[in-house]
């Protein structure tokens, strides 16, 4: 304790803490007028004295600064410091000016050590580029530049650009390789920039399907043992004799790059066991494929693996291995995050922010796209295999819905069972324990699955004419899902059938802003303004469809029908001479072209579509009718004569087909066999005035004595026809009487019905491809094909003057145009998950 002093209460522990020099309070330079003074003159700048100089004395004593006295301090020796200011005038400094410094520069000049104020230093030396070592850089750059040029090319599609420019880089790359040897630096050659430029130019010519020379080029780097790693490009070299169908080679060097692969590289190793499996499909090789596949399946499972494996099990018809297969092929993890990792909190307002830009990126689409490929591929397997795993399709599908809703595709078993309706379409199943009752089950499961069976309900209710249930289900399918265009169109045709045009119009232009490229909307709504009479309006529709479909074959019909409806006849050949380019042998067109040269008064056009139209379609009574009046005009009555036989066998009922052969052969001069044939016809009808006429004319020019038996024959004939017309007019009479004595009981709407009675047949059962044509259609061409025969022989000759007949109206053209009338649309649920909207008359739902 003795040592120890305990401080006095009054004592400051701390005090000297704030104490310091007054040198160091460097806040305060820029008040110090001689450390300013110092710092613009030189006289800061002096280098500090030694005593290795000799005149100076400074051991012992401190040197004056600007903090201490303001007066320079004298030497020893009594003279003044060097710098030093006696009477107003500085001393010159000579012991720094060489290193650019002098005292002179203390009045008003500048300090300028580099002599800069001298002007700028002169230009560099540029290098000269005729040194060998510059003229190979040059070199090299230009075939570096055109490696990017054809690669840059490539990318934009310029596919000849991008192989002209790889051309000329390997052309300056052997310029190069020659200014080397020639400089004396053959060893210093750039092997990667020749295998840059072997590599592309092997690339591009693939890509331009120039294969052998492809294969040379492979071959040039695959052979130089000084790159390493080149036999890897024997892929590329599988993969040129894979696209050219040589299918050995291609599995040989596949097996040769697979065995230049380490194991360490198992992703590649993986894809090149993936394209051999492929190989071996197309030959042939099922079991060899199945061994590689399950080599992949076992060590890295994958979807495509998956699938194809199927494909196999299939194709050699072993059921369980199928369904072992399928079992693998859902239990296939696919690496993505869940979807619920996409919902925005309603809390966090920066979480929001965050979700909301990633939700759509290109990370998040890739995960779609990967999602959405698995889920084709099950969907696809399991309507492949359904059907063969089990005794009914049925149980098969039912099977694989099992497996599917314990997997992680849960949402794909409601997709299954709609499938499975869609296959009883396909066969035609229609009952009830078919399609119906399988779409059925749906009606009280969650909105999307109810708006997709709703809709194949309807679409099929409308193929069975069944058209209030089809509205039914329709009205259904729109309440699940208003945004549903399928649901939409089959109402418009629901309301179409009832001849509600405009109502129609509505339901199709609503599905059109739902979905703007539904072409089935599109085209409904364009019939339904040609019912409306609104043909500009349809024009303008099926004009915006063709700009979609441009091979439709339905589209460029409708538009040819509208400009004829037009009068715009020049049009109508246009569209007809597009749509014979896509179909050149439908016998329905090629008759219109006929008919519209024709009537523009081109004879030699309309015989020469005719004929193709009869050579294509020989039995329609039109064409035959046209071709046969077109020889008799020109005189070519034997010729007639094939046409009119034709009818005959067509219409073997119609006399007038018979006597219009009779006719040729009279016309011909063949008199002998127009008596035959007159004869023949008289055995089949009897009754016929023109037939008896004829042979009594004939047989009085030749003299027989058959005349007297058929001109008794024809008075009786002609007079049981003047009681029969008299029978006919007095019934009319007498009904004409007891419809004025009904006075005004009927009244001036029933007299509306009778002039005016509405058409009794569908819209959508119209014959031909256009309903609305009727005025340009094949009644009125058959009017003036049969005034046409009419006025064809002499006035004088009886039988033309009998009435004629028109076609048989209940003749169908069987391999005519389609009906026209409004596309239904079906939900399907497949692969690309799109609404299947079809035309009645077609299959009912696509492949």
């Amino acid at each position: 304790m003795e040592h120890v002093h305990l401080a006095a209460e009054e004592d400051d522990l701390y005090s000297g803490y704030n104490d310091y020099n007054p040198t160091f309070d460097s806040e305060e330079l820029d008040n110090d007028a001689g450390f300013q003074q110092a710092v613009r003159t030189s006289h800061g700048r002096r280098p500090p004295m030694t005593a290795k100089f000799p005149g100076t004395a400074i051991g012992g004593r401190a040197l004056g600064t600007s903090f201490g006295s303001r007066m320079p301090m004298a030497s020893s020796m009594g003279r003044p410091m060097t710098g030093a200011v006696q009477d107003g005038a500085a001393r010159p400094m000579t012991a720094v000016r060489a290193a650019g410094y002098s005292s002179a520069m203390t009045r008003g000049s500048t300090f300028d050590p580099l002599g800069q104020s001298k002007g700028p230093a002169p230009p560099l030396e540029g290098k000269s580029e005729d040194t060998p070592d510059e003229k190979v850089k040059i070199l090299e750059k230009k075939v570096n530049d055109l490696i990017e040029e054809s690669c840059l090319a490539h990318g934009r599609g310029d596919l000849q650009l991008s192989l002209d420019r790889a051309k000329e880089a390997g052309r300056k790359e052997r310029a190069l390789v020659r200014q080397r040897e020639q400089s004396g630096n053959a060893d210093h050659i750039n092997l990667d920039l020749t295998y840059s430029v072997l590599f592309n130019l092997a690339t591009q010519y693939a890509n331009n399907d120039m294969y052998a020379e492809a294969l040379n080029t492979y071959q040039v780097i695959v052979k130089n043992k000084m790159f390493s790693n080149a036999g890897r490009l024997k892929v590329n070299m599988a993969n040129i004799y894979f696209k050219q169908k040589n299918y050995p080679k291609a599995i040989k060097f596949y097996r040769m790059a697979l065995d230049q692969i380490s194991n360490s590289h198992k992703e590649m190793r993986i894809k090149i066991m993936q394209n051999i499996g492929v190989v071996f499909i197309r030959m042939g090789q099922y079991s060899d494929a199945i061994t590689s596949f399950e080599h992949i399946m076992s060590e890295s499972p994958n979807i495509k693996t998956g699938f194809n494996l199927i494909l196999c099990y299939y194709a050699i018809g072993d059921r369980e291995r199928m369904k072992k297969a399928f079992q693998k092929l859902i239990c296939v993890p696919l690496g993505i995050d869940e979807e619920d990792k996409y919902i925005p909190p309603n809390d966090d307002t920066h979480a929001n922010l965050v979700i909301e830009a990633i939700k759509n990126d290109k990370l998040h689409q890739m995960e779609r796209e990967r999602k959405a490929l698995a889920e084709k591929f099950i969907m696809t397997s399991a309507k492949l295999i359904a059907p063969s795993i089990e005794a009914t399709f049925a149980a098969g599908f039912d099977w694989c819905v099992d497996m599917v809703k314990s997997s992680q595709y849960v949402e794909l078993a409601n997709d299954l069972e709609i499938n499975k309706a869609i296959t009883y379409l396909r066969q035609r199943d229609f009952n009830q324990v078919g399609a119906v009752e399988t779409l059925k089950t749906f009606e009280k499961k969650d909105s999307r699955v109810k708006s997709a069976a709703a809709t194949n309900l309807s679409f099929l209710y409308f193929l069975e004419k069944d058209y209030d249930q089809a509205d039914r289900y329709a009205d259904l399918a729109m309440t699940a899902d208003r945004y549903n265009p399928a649901a939409l169109i089959n109402k418009g045709n629901t309301v179409f059938v009832k001849k509600d045009y405009e109502k129609a119009a509505e339901f199709y232009k609503e599905a059109l802003r739902n979905d703007s490229s539904c072409t089935e909307a599109l085209y409904n709504l364009g019939l339904t303004y040609k019912r409306l009479g609104r043909l500009e309006e349809s024009l303008d529709c099926f004009l915006k469809l063709h700009a979609i479909l441009r091979n439709s074959a339905q589209v460029m019909w409708q538009l040819a029908n509208l400009f004829e409806m037009l009068e715009d006849p020049h049009q109508a050949i246009e569209w007809l001479m597009q749509l014979i380019t896509v179909t050149p042998t439908d016998p329905q067109v090629l008759a219109k072209l006929g008919e519209l040269y024709d009537s523009e008064g081109d004879k030699s056009q309309a015989f020469q579509y005719y004929q193709e139209s009869f050579r294509y379609f020989p039995s329609n009574i039109d064409v035959i009718e046209w071709l046969g009046a077109y020889y008799i005009d020109t005189q070519f009555c034997e010729k007639a004569i094939q046409y009119f036989e034709r009818a005959t066998l067509i219409q073997p009922t119609q006399v007038k087909w018979q006597l219009m052969v009779a006719s040729c052969y009279r016309r011909s001069g063949n008199y002998q066999k127009a008596l035959e044939t007159y004869k023949d016809i008289h055995r089949k009808f009897p009754e016929n005035v023109e037939c008896l006429r004829f042979l009594v004319r004939l047989c009085t020019d030749m003299g027989m004595k058959e005349v007297q038996d058929y001109a008794t024959k024809l008075k009786k004939v002609e007079k049981m026809k003047e009681i029969r017309e008299q029978r006919v007019k007095s019934a009319r009479e007498g009904s004409a009487r007891g419809t004025r004595r009904e006075g005004s009981a009927s009244s001036e709407v029933d007299v509306k019905a009778v002039s005016h009675p509405e058409p009794k047949h569908s819209p959508l059962l119209d014959q031909g491809r256009d309903s609305g044509h009727s005025s340009h259609g094949t009644s009125a061409k058959g009017e003036r094909l049969s005034a046409k025969m009419r006025a064809l022989p002499g006035s004088n000759e009886p039988y033309e003057a009998s009435s004629q007949r028109d076609i048989d109206a209940s003749y169908v053209d069987p391999l005519g145009a389609p009906m026209e009338r409004p596309k239904t649309a079906a939900k399907k649920r497949n692969e690309d998950d799109d609404f299947a909207d079809e035309e009645l008359g077609d299959d009912l739902l696509p492949e």
